[in-house]
């Protein structure tokens, strides 16, 4: 009886996408070791789209992350604390809660080389924020005071706060949403101000607040959410935007394959 292994064209046709997840780090406090950690939803969402998701720790030679990047079908630059606005030429507001100064500076260069790449990337949360000030973008640092008549974004008696969204037709954002809930989860206290040249804002909320962003360039598959499609909050029709992401993937390889 022959056994149930697959030829070598099957196997190809069932290759899924290695998508890399940039890792949070903590650093060693007391006794304790140092850590570097993913919250679970994001590789699950992959996981469920179809992709195999690659932690990316926050490694400290641009080599490494060359060469991590050389194996990858895109990146998903994932949410936590805030970036501190000093690198971008800004005073730090009382209210930013920094990230460790590893992630953040493997992250901004993580960053730099998917763009220089043209790697498709989704930013999430400050995820789409370091995506916008890469590109040259810049965030307001506390919607409270830089947009006081904006909805609250951060209710913290309410981790389960949702908004509406008004979406660009056409946009991959209005493929998701256009004909269902238009209400998202809500947790941030900074935003976009202006957004990167080559980005156009796909999702707002009804305030104005930037909630979707996605590239307008050719050669550029990368978008960002605000909202956070990979969370417990999220709906079923928030995880579509993994399936679209992957999605955008494969047609951008098909591209890149035609013009190569």
């Amino acid at each position: 009886m022959a056994l149930g292994y697959a030829s070598e064209r099957e196997c190809e046709a069932m290759t899924k996408p290695l998508i890399g997840v940039n890792a949070d780090f903590r650093a060693a406090q007391g006794d304790g070791p140092a850590y570097t950690f993913v919250a679970s939803d994001y590789f699950d969402a992959i996981l469920g789209a179809g992709g195999i998701p690659v932690i990316i720790p926050p490694y400290e030679t641009e080599e490494d992350i060359d060469e991590v990047l050389n194996h990858l079908a895109g990146v998903v630059l994932v949410g936590g604390a805030d970036l501190d606005p000093r690198r971008d030429g800004w005073m730090l507001h009382p209210t930013v809660r920094l990230q460790d100064p590893r992630r953040e500076a493997f992250d901004r260069c993580l960053a730099r080389k998917i763009s220089e790449r043209r790697l498709p990337a989704f930013g999430i949360g400050s995820g789409m924020q370091l995506l916008n000030l890469t590109m040259g973008g810049n965030l307001y640092l506390h919607i409270p005071e830089d947009l006081p008549n904006a909805l609250p974004h951060k209710d913290p008696l309410d981790p389960a706060h949702r908004h509406t969204l008004e979406l660009a037709q056409g946009s991959l954002m209005d493929r998701v949403y256009g004909d269902g809930e238009l209400r998202v989860n809500s947790m941030h206290h900074m935003a976009i101000d202006e957004v990167a040249p080559g980005f156009a804002v796909t999702a707002r909320c009804p305030d104005g607040v930037v909630e979707a962003i996605e590239s307008t360039m050719s050669d550029w598959f990368a978008m960002g959410t605000q909202f956070h499609p990979e969370a417990d909050t999220a709906s079923a029709l928030d995880v579509r935007i993994f399936e679209e992401f992957l999605s955008g993937i494969a047609q951008s390889s098909e591209a890149m394959s035609l013009v190569a």
